[in-house]
């Protein structure tokens, strides 16, 4: 029989899928005898931002970037003042660079905490199969509440660092065409230095309970999108791990052998692009020369800590030889390099703002658009993020493209949750701890689909078994 009449006979659909920022749902076709032969992962909302700034002049973009998302806006406004410096033209002056660098990387300190401390850690310490009722970061709180505090000491870490140099925490500015608005003044530095030794020690702290815990995890290693793929991110001299600025390299699935590097983000055309799936409202990227779907690759924590020959700084460069000693392919251990990063980060944080220079007053470059084209990239918490910007001679958005994070995911967390579903899911009999391994590994890679869907209200759980006539066979509510 084809593979496509085999997919008419069962469905599984789970919708939403709990515990990841933004909603999406997952569907899983089984054959007569209840065995997963295909997945899907449906990001059912439609991201509207490339279209409606159509017309707006450009020195808006950066604040209005910032508004695709309350997860991570930072990351949009890094990438689009940095598309808005290519339109201008001008050379960002180093103290500017190094106050975004600093914004950028409390981002990922915090977004990384909100997805190992609020969205996972209740499978890591609860366990998979736990009542959902109590898996969630209230059974975290009540079964090792000071887990719970150290989630919120790194959030609150990262926030308030932002709020102190964008202005405020949720949608912040600071960060315009040509640098930041303004220079960072000492009693900001010190105060944001003073919370430097405690973010150190609760990351170190986090960072031994998950290695004591992660043997007990072997299954979900194994089949956590556990599949060959090639890694991209952006690197700096001597292929260290970078954040703000740097070339893309990409290297094939053992982590070893060099696919690319030295590539320019600006020409991200030339190999980089994108497929419309009819199932999602999420594109997916590939590597051009592969052609699709072999064109696969990942990114975000776990490809950075595979690319990168160091991290750059001590603490986490002891973490990242530990790294690599484990199974490099899983999905599952996205979780230890999002640890390793947020140690990375405050470490990091620390080291730019001890520079003599952080204080100079010459923090933003000045110009007319002397480009009708601008192209910014940064690494984002979830990976390389992309935003392409066209205007016209008076200023004004012609054309604009982005490629987020989790786009440059979305080919493995499809074929992840695929190869999760076969391992566990039984078409003939649902259990929820079945179910929660395929959101699982979905939110091992963090997505951010707020970037592409805003809603409201609670986000309740129902997972119907149809028969191949439609009937509803089993129902599940959370």
């Amino acid at each position: 029989m084809p593979e496509t009449h085999a997919l008419t006979h069962q469905q599984i659909v789970i919708d939403p899928v709990t515990r990841i920022e933004g909603h999406a749902k997952i569907t899983l076709q089984l054959d007569d005898a209840g065995k997963v032969q295909d997945a899907q992962f449906h990001v059912t909302q439609l991201r509207g931002f490339e279209k409606f700034v159509e017309g707006r002049p450009f020195h808006e973009m950066p604040s209005l970037m910032a508004r695709i998302c309350g997860i991570c806006p930072v990351s949009h406004l890094i990438a689009s003042a940095k598309a808005c410096d290519a339109l201008l033209a001008v050379h960002v002056p180093y103290t500017a660079r190094y106050i975004r660098r600093v914004m950028n990387l409390a981002q990922i300190v915090q977004s990384h905490a909100l997805s190992f401390f609020y969205l996972s850690s209740p499978d890591l310490l609860l366990g998979m199969d736990a009542d959902p009722a109590s898996r969630n970061i209230f059974g975290v709180a009540a079964l090792k509440p000071e887990l719970a505090r150290d989630g919120i000491y790194l959030r609150k870490f990262g926030q308030q660092i932002i709020e102190t140099l964008g202005g405020k925490r949720i949608h912040p500015a600071g960060v315009v065409p040509g640098g930041v608005a303004e220079p960072l003044t000492e009693e900001k530095r010190d105060q944001m230095l003073a919370s430097i030794p405690e973010a150190l020690a609760v990351a170190q702290r986090t960072l031994d309970w998950f290695k004591g815990i992660v043997q007990n995890y072997q299954p979900e290693i194994e089949t956590f999108a556990n599949f060959p793929t090639m890694y991209m991110g952006l690197v700096g001299p001597d292929n260290t791990l970078e954040m703000y600025e740097g070339t893309l390299r990409l290297l094939a699935a053992d982590a070893k052998t060099v696919i690319a590097e030295g590539l320019n983000p600006a020409n991200y055309q030339d190999f980089i692009t994108e497929s419309v799936e009819s199932h999602s409202f999420l594109k997916s990227p590939f590597y051009k020369p592969l052609g699709y779907p072999n064109g696969i690759y990942r990114v975000g924590p776990l490809a950075r800590l595979n690319i990168v020959e160091s991290t750059g700084t001590p603490l986490a460069d002891r973490e990242l030889y530990e790294f690599r000693a484990m199974d490099h392919q899983s999905a599952f251990h996205f979780h230890f390099a999002r640890l390793i990063e947020i140690l990375y980060g405050v470490e990091m944080i620390q080291q730019l703002l001890e520079r003599p220079d952080i204080l100079d007053k010459n923090v933003r470059a000045q110009a007319a658009p002397n480009r009708s084209e601008g192209i910014g990239c940064s690494e984002a918490p979830r990976g390389t993020l992309m935003h392409h910007y066209q205007i016209d001679e008076d200023g004004l958005i012609t054309h604009a493209n982005l490629i987020i994070a989790t786009g440059h995911n979305n080919l493995a967390m499809n074929k992840g949750i695929l190869q999760v579903a076969q391992r566990f899911v039984d078409g003939k009999h649902l259990a929820e701890g079945m179910l929660n391994r395929v959101e699982a590994v979905i939110r091992t890679f963090d997505p951010c689909l707020s970037c592409s869907t805003h809603a409201v209200g609670q986000m309740p759980m129902h997972v119907q078994l149809l028969s191949a006539e439609g009937s509803v066979v089993e129902d599940i509510y959370r």
